[in-house]
């Protein structure tokens, strides 16, 4: 793609997701994801009714008088977008590909940390860290990350969504909020990940699918070709077991990550390269607030 095309296409998301965020998620961001974290502030003298577990023993024992400890809760957040863009992430049957969707809501997630005085940055990632732009506040900056991930091309097809949960929590010190935007396509035990990252930071996990991956089309004999592996099988597409069989597969999928987040407490949300993905995201944002 052409820097003119780049260029067009980031000020084209610019115009359409800054809109939806200053109209349609209002206030609907800040709700679902204000600062989670209680920072310390001061100390006071105790009074009467204080909790025990709040005392500064330190400081009660410097002044020999008892004094709290006040915490405030953290506004500023650091925001972390943690994109697959594995092979599989290229596949698109409609009007648009998952990477086309996973830019689009990057898009709005980023220009709303962003109007929320908060930070925001992205970890890329195939089987290994394909790249990391640390995060930082503004609207530069924003648009950073979405023409780099225009422009991206990984060194890797293969996912192993590991490897960027771990880098994650090895440069994220403070608490976060790590929104994984993936199709979770991933033979790898992810899930372990997501469970230990979450002990310390919040976890939204992005799911997204294409509407052939539920069912194939009737084409006769095909070749399915693998994105991630480089393998090619050929099937008979009109066949009612292969169609049965296809379906049943992605569905037992799709239940069993559905069942996982939901067993580790970790929000999901799916999202369709054919449908509208506004009324996802309003319906996480509110049912986080």
């Amino acid at each position: 793609m052409e820097t003119k095309e780049i260029l067009k296409k980031i000020q084209k998301l610019e115009i359409k997701t800054k809109g939806l965020t200053k109209h349609v998620f209002s206030g609907e961001y800040h709700s679902a994801f204000k600062g989670r974290g209680m920072a310390f502030s001061e100390v006071r003298d105790y009074q009467l009714g204080d909790e025990v577990r709040t005392i500064d023993w330190n400081v009660t024992a410097r002044f020999n008088s008892p004094f709290v400890k006040i915490f405030e809760e953290e506004r500023e957040l650091t925001v972390m977008l943690i994109i697959d863009v594995s092979g599989s992430s290229e596949f698109g049957s409609t009007v648009k590909s998952k990477k086309d969707l996973a830019l689009e809501i990057a898009a709005v997630l980023a220009f709303s940390a962003i109007s929320n005085n908060d930070k925001v940055g992205a970890i890329f990632v195939s089987n290994k860290v394909e790249k990391y732009i640390s995060p930082e506040k503004g609207r530069n900056h924003a648009l950073i990350i979405l023409r780099e991930l225009i422009e991206f091309k990984p060194e890797n097809k293969g996912t192993n969504l590991n490897e960027a949960l771990r880098f994650f929590r090895n440069t994220q010190k403070k608490r976060s909020i790590a929104f994984v935007i993936s199709d979770f396509f991933d033979t790898n035990n992810f899930m372990e990940g997501m469970k230990v990252s979450r002990k310390k930071h919040d976890m939204v996990a992005i799911r997204l699918f294409d509407p052939a991956e539920f069912e194939l089309p009737k084409m006769g004999l095909v070749q399915l070709f693998n994105a991630e592996t480089g393998k090619t099988t050929w099937v008979n597409s009109n066949s009612v077991l292969v169609q049965d069989y296809y379906t049943k597969e992605a569905v037992l999928s799709e239940t069993k990550i559905k069942d996982d987040f939901k067993r580790a407490g970790i929000d999901l949300a799916t999202f369709s390269t054919e449908q509208d993905y506004i009324p996802v995201l309003m319906k996480l944002f509110q049912r986080r607030g």
